[in-house]
C-alpha cells in the first residue's frame, strides 16, 4: 500500500471515528450558531466559519481529539487483513492470550460456585439504600472477604510468560549462548542503548529535568491546549503545580458535563447491581492500598472508581488494538447456549492482585471523582491494559520483559550470570515492579515523575529500563548475594530511589 492511500486510509478512519462523537455534534451546533453572527458572510462562509471556529477554541478541540486517535488506535493499514491480526500479528502470542483467559474465567465461575456466589445480582432496595448513604464512606463497611482470593497474582502470569515459545523460531540460530540466560524465550525485537539513547536524547545528562518544582504560573502549553505540545514537554518532567492539567490535556480528557453524566450513571449502576467482581475490589484494596504509607487515605476513592470502572461498556473499545478478548458468561439457566453469553464484567476487565494499584497514584492529582475516573480510564485503555495482555507490542509487558534482560545481559552479564547461577533469575524480582508500573515501589513523586515519561513518550518502554537501572545501581550489594531470599533482600525497598538520575546515568553514562 503507497503511503498516499494509506493516508487517505487513516484519515477516513478517523473522520468516522469523530462522527459518532459529542465534539462532533458540538462543533456542529456552534457552526450553525455562528451564521447568524453580523461578520459572517455568505461569499465567504467556508473561511467565515473556519475562522470562528478557530478564535472560539473548536479548533483546537478537534486537532486534541485527532490527536488522541492517532495514540489510542493505529488505523489498519491492510483492510483485508483479518481483526485478529491487527490486534495481534503473531498467531502464537494470540493462542497464549486465549488459553489465559480460559484460565482466568474459569478460575472466577470456581470461585463463584465456591462461595454460592452469583456473578451478578439486582440489590435489594433496602441494601441499595444503604450502599447509597454511605458511597463516600464504603472503607467502613465492606463485605466479609475471607474467603475471597485474587484470582491470580503477577507471579501466576510471570510463570505463563516464561513458558510462551515460537514454534515457529530455531533457537540454535541465535547470535549468542547469552540469549538463553533469561527466562523469555521468544525473538522480539527490542531497543538496545545505542538506540534508546536516540528514542530518548531529551533525558540526556545535559538536559534538565523539571518535576520537583512547583510552577505559580500558568504555563503557555497549558494557555494553548495543546495535546501534543503538552506531551512534548512532559519528557522532561512536569511541574507538580501543572502535571495534573497537563496529563488530562495529553490525554484529551476533559471532564465535560457529559463525562460527569456519564459518572453518575456508572454510579447509579453499581447502587442498583452487585457483581462478583466487586469481591475481587475490595479484596485487593485491602491488600495493597489500604497496607501503602501513601494510599490508604484514598480508600473510598479507589472502591469508587474501581467499582464504576468494572461497569463501564465504554472501556470495551480498546479490545480493537487490545490482543485479548473480553471474557463472557451466561445468563443464569443458560449456560452453554451461545447466544445468552454476555460480557462479564461489563468493562471486559478481570481484576487481579495489584490491579487498584493503577487508581492509586492518580488520587494525588485529582480530587474529583468523576475527573479522576476519566483520567484513570484513558490511562488503561492506552497503558496498563498492556501491562497484563500477552502480545508482541512494543509497550506489551512481554517485551518490556525481554527489553528488562536484554538489557542486563548486555551491560551487567556478571551480575545477570551470578544470579542466575544462585536461582535469582532477576526477572523474578523486577516483574512485579513492571506489572504495576512501579506503583507501590517507588515513592509517590517519584512514581509520577516515571510516569510523566510514559506519557511524553507514549510508551512504557522507560519502565524496563528504570527496572534495568536499579538493578545497576545495586550492582555491588547484589554481586554479594547467595540466594532469591537474600537478592530480594537488597532490592526490597525502593522507596529512596531518585527515578530520573537513575535513568539518566544508566541509559547515557553506560560503556557502550
Amino acid at each position: 500500500m503507497d503511503e498516499g492511500s494509506e493516508l487517505s486510509l487513516t484519515i477516513a478512519h478517523i473522520v468516522q471515528r469523530l462522527k459518532g462523537s459529542h465534539l462532533h455534534s458540538q462543533i456542529e451546533r456552534r457552526a450553525q450558531e455562528c451564521l447568524h453572527q453580523p461578520d459572517i458572510k455568505l461569499d465567504s462562509l467556508k473561511e467565515d466559519v473556519r475562522s470562528f471556529l478557530k478564535t472560539s477554541g473548536w479548533e483546537r478541540q478537534l486537532q486534541n481529539a485527532v490527536y488522541r486517535e492517532l495514540q489510542v488506535q493505529l488505523p489498519p493499514s491492510h483492510p483485508p487483513a483479518p481483526p485478529e491480526h491487527i490486534k495481534e500479528p503473531l498467531a502464537y502470542m494470540r493462542a497464549a492470550q486465549a488459553g489465559w483467559e480460559k484460565r482466568v474465567l474459569k478460575s472466577l465461575n470456581s470461585m463463584s460456585t465456591e462461595l454460592g456466589v452469583p456473578l451478578a445480582r439486582m440489590r435489594p432496595a433496602a441494601e441499595q439504600k444503604e450502599l447509597a448513604n454511605k458511597w463516600n464512606e464504603m472503607g467502613t463497611d465492606e463485605p466479609d472477604l475471607a474467603s475471597v482470593r485474587p484470582v491470580y497474582a503477577p507471579k501466576d502470569f510471570l510463570e505463563l510468560l516464561v513458558s510462551l515459545r515460537n514454534p515457529n523460531h530455531d533457537g540454535s540460530e541465535d547470535v549468542s549462548v547469552r540469549s538463553h540466560w533469561g527466562l523469555i524465550q521468544v525473538p522480539l525485537n527490542v531497543r538496545d542503548i545505542p538506540q534508546l539513547r536516540r528514542a530518548y536524547s531529551e533525558l540526556n545528562l545535559t538536559s534538565g529535568q523539571l518535576g520537583i518544582d512547583d510552577h505559580a504560573h500558568i504555563h503557555p502549553v497549558v494557555m494553548e491546549q495543546d495535546s501534543a505540545a503538552a506531551q512534548q514537554y512532559s519528557r522532561q518532567g512536569c511541574s507538580t503545580g501543572l502535571r495534573a492539567d497537563l496529563w488530562a490535556l495529553i490525554l484529551n480528557s476533559n471532564n465535560q458535563p457529559q463525562d460527569v453524566m456519564h459518572y453518575e450513571q456508572l454510579t447509579a449502576g453499581v447502587i442498583q447491581h452487585d457483581l462478583l467482581v466487586d469481591n475481587l475490589i475490595y479484596k485487593d484494596v485491602k491488600l495493597t492500598a489500604s497496607n501503602d504509607d501513601y494510599y490508604f487515605v484514598f480508600e473510598d476513592f479507589l472502591y469508587q472508581v474501581l467499582l464504576c470502572f468494572s461497569r463501564d461498556t465504554a472501556v470495551l473499545e480498546h479490545f480493537k488494538y487490545n490482543s485479548a478478548t473480553p471474557p463472557r458468561s451466561f445468563i443464569q439457566g443458560k449456560g452453554g447456549e451461545e447466544e445468552c453469553a454476555v460480557v462479564y464484567p461489563p468493562n471486559g476487565v478481570i481484576p487481579f492482585h495489584g490491579f487498584s494499584m493503577y487508581v492509586a497514584p492518580l488520587c494525588f492529582l485529582y480530587n474529583e471523582p468523576s475527573k479522576l475516573y476519566s483520567v484513570f480510564r484513558e490511562m488503561y485503555i492506552r497503558y496498563f491494559f498492556r501491562l497484563h495482555s500477552i502480545s508482541s507490542s512494543p509497550s506489551g509487558i512481554v517485551s518490556l520483559c525481554l527489553q528488562f534482560e536484554r538489557l542486563l545481559q548486555t551491560h551487567l552479564p556478571q551480575l545477570f550470570y551470578h544470579l542466575r547461577q544462585i536461582g535469582a533469575q532477576p526477572l523474578r524480582i523486577a516483574f512485579k515492579w513492571m506489572v504495576r508500573a512501579f506503583s507501590g515501589y517507588l515513592s509517590t513523586d517519584q512514581l509520577l515523575l516515571l510516569w510523566d515519561r510514559v506519557l511524553g513518550y507514549d510508551s512504557l518502554e522507560v519502565v524496563a529500563v528504570l527496572a534495568a537501572a536499579v538493578f545497576a545501581f545495586r550492582a555491588e550489594n547484589l554481586m554479594e548475594v547467595t540466594s532469591l531470599g537474600s537478592a530480594e533482600a537488597v532490592l526490597a525497598d525502593l522507596s529512596t530511589l531518585k527515578v530520573m538520575p537513575l535513568i539518566q546515568i544508566f541509559l547515557f553514562a553506560t560503556a557502550i
